[in-house]
């Protein structure tokens, strides 16, 4: 009886870990399903190995030496994730072809529930909602996966040095010198994209501008939304790897390829620590509406920079609890109500 006492609380401490440990593999590996993968084995790992564990680490610190060593070992294939401006430069409207890569090829979004541990310290929550952002998550992807590794817990996570040498079986020194190198390598890469605003909730301004940003989008106002993107505003659409740069190019697609996306619907989601929205688009064959793409949207400056439409709807509306159709028109309260 004992035992099956012990085991039911061991499962209950080992859950309590799922969602930093899953944000950790999210950062590590970019993807959303490959790191609920790698969590799932760690505590599988955890707890058949659980009698061995000696406590001479704190029950945290050894899930994440085993999460660490089962990320490096899917990182050993060499698969980097990436956005689409990782790879190619921006294409004009007028030769824009869409071509699709692997899914491997993506680095894939992600719900905010299932990497934000819920944190009471508004800095705290901050920083973690910076470290989920696309942009830096695909910044990391450029890092070997040990420097990657180190960064993770020493700048996010605010490990000291001693205790990531510990977790990494390494030195002092030899950690203090993988994040000087990781920390220039983010330096060269990260700095040179205008990104999202950091704060963790949306001010009035930014809430004002999703609001209108869903008034045009659904009202397809191309002039509306024009006024609303950044003339250097990028949009991108895995798993094609054409990209966009530009309001009259983004607005240009949306009026030819895209055209069938007008009377569309939004629903807001949580993905990345940004404002993002499931897209709706009608379905001319059942009635409704039928997913089309998940938004990820970047925010700055009271203007938006970066619109990314992850397509592949089959696979992201089920992991955000997203339904796969909708029924009749759509009119729903607070839709830019983000970031909460």
């Amino acid at each position: 009886m004992g035992n099956g006492t012990a085991t039911a609380d061991l499962d209950v401490q080992l859950e309590r870990h799922r969602v930093e440990l899953t944000g950790y593999c999210y950062r590590m590996l970019g993807s959303s399903f490959e790191a609920e993968d790698a969590v799932q084995d760690t505590l599988v790992r955890a707890w058949r190995s659980h009698e061995k564990f000696e406590g001479r680490s704190s029950l945290r610190s050894w899930l994440y030496r085993i999460a660490t060593n089962v990320c490096l070992d899917m990182l050993s294939a060499g698969n980097k994730r990436a956005r689409p401006v990782d790879l190619t430069d921006s294409t004009p409207l007028a030769q824009a072809a869409l071509s699709p890569r692997p899914d491997t090829t993506w680095l894939e979004p992600m719900p905010d529930a299932r990497v934000l541990p819920s944190v009471s310290d508004p800095a705290e929550a901050a920083v973690a909602k910076e470290s989920v952002r696309l942009a830096f998550v695909a910044a990391l992807q450029k890092l070997p996966p040990k420097q990657r590794a180190v960064l993770i817990l020493r700048e996010v996570l605010a490990w000291k040095a001693s205790e990531t040498a510990e977790l990494l079986g390494t030195s002092v020194a030899s950690v203090n010198s993988a994040l000087q190198r990781a920390r220039a390598t983010l330096a060269e890469t990260h700095g040179q994209e205008a990104e999202g605003d950091v704060s963790d909730a949306l001010d009035d301004e930014q809430r004002k501008l999703l609001d209108r940003y869903v008034t045009a989008f659904e009202g397809y106002d191309m002039a509306a939304l024009t006024a609303l993107l950044h003339e250097d505003a990028v949009m991108t659409m895995p798993p094609f790897d054409l990209w966009l740069r530009g309001t009259g190019d983004i607005t240009g697609f949306m009026t030819t390829i895209g055209a069938s996306c007008a009377g569309s619907q939004l629903r807001p989601v949580a993905v990345n620590g940004l404002p993002g929205f499931a897209h709706y688009k009608p379905d001319p064959e059942k009635g409704g509406f039928a997913p089309w793409a998940l938004q990820v949207l970047e925010l700055s400056d009271g203007r938006l920079v970066g619109l990314h439409c992850f397509l592949d709807t089959a696979r992201w509306f089920p992991l955000f609890g997203l339904p796969l159709h909708l029924d009749g028109p759509l009119h729903l309260e607070g839709k830019g109500d983000q970031g909460e």
